[in-house]
């Protein structure tokens, strides 16, 4: 029974939770990306939306890495995309362990096949945190319809420093438009 303790105890020493940006996205597979040069922010009504600084910060990520794809900012209604953006922000619960040492078990202590004593301390926090999703929506301007969606999970936290907000909100499109324009198969 002791050794089965032990094992719970070296197992929930291990157990941590990752807050790793979750991206996914999809388009439109018979779209020809290629023909898209310029576009606009727009702004769906009813949208769920973030704070004017962090949506200015979003925009600003978005714009930078848009330019180095060569697709264009205008203010025009004649561009050829449409983009809008979404966000959304909740709470989960992160739970961290931390183990003492480890303990003794079968092969220690008084002789190889015997028990010994040991002492090892599991200890462990909970703490809130904040769960941010980024979405971003591309639309065909002539046709008014969807071509790319993408979305990136755990990217806003509303209690974080600005310095590590931006960085959070850079690494997140980064990784979101990595995959834009979409590769023809």
């Amino acid at each position: 029974m002791r050794k089965y303790l032990i094992l719970a105890a070296v197992l929930l020493g291990c157990v941590t939770t990752t807050v790793a940006q979750d991206v996914r996205y999809n388009f439109a597979q018979e779209e020809d990306f290629s023909k898209y040069k310029t576009y606009k922010w727009v702004e769906l009504k009813g949208a769920d939306q973030a704070d004017q600084l962090t949506q200015n910060q979003i925009k600003a990520a978005i714009d930078a890495n848009l330019a180095t794809k060569n697709l264009q900012k205008v203010d025009s209604d004649s561009a050829d995309l449409y983009i809008d953006i979404q966000t959304a922000v909740g709470t989960e619960k992160q739970f961290t362990s931390y183990n003492t040492g480890w303990g003794y078990g079968p092969g220690w202590g008084r002789g190889w096949y015997g028990y010994g004593g040991g002492m090892s301390t599991t200890t462990g926090s909970t703490t809130t945190i904040y769960v941010g999703q980024l979405g971003v929506d591309m639309y065909d301007s002539a046709k008014k319809e969807l071509v790319w969606r993408g979305t990136a999970s755990k990217t806003i936290d509303p209690k974080a420093k600005p310095e590590k907000q931006q960085k959070n909100i850079t690494k997140a499109v980064d990784k979101l438009l990595k995959n834009y324009p979409p590769k023809k198969k």
